[in-house]
């Protein structure tokens, strides 16, 4: 929140508008996409300005979301349905 107002990445924003219906949250898509280049979940938690916790719970909440067996299967099928716009 900033000055009592609540802030939205206006991009996150947009791309959750135009991807449809989705079972996926805004963090889960964004863990996604972040993931969608490899790296580790300290990687992933340094550009998302997340704790390492919390990525592996967003990464896991989508993995299950998109009935994956790993992180890269959770990527390829939202993006084959979708979720994560490129």
């Amino acid at each position: 929140m900033h000055g009592g107002l609540r802030v939205v990445d206006p991009v996150l924003a947009a791309e959750t508008l135009t991807a449809g219906t989705t079972p996926l949250s805004a963090r889960e898509t964004e863990a996604l996409r972040a993931a969608r280049d490899g790296g580790t979940v300290a990687d992933l938690a340094g550009d998302l300005h997340l704790a390492p916790g919390a990525v592996r719970n967003h990464l896991s909440a989508a993995i299950g979301e998109t009935g994956a067996r790993t992180r890269a299967e959770a990527v390829r099928l939202a993006e084959d349905n979708g979720w994560l716009p490129s």
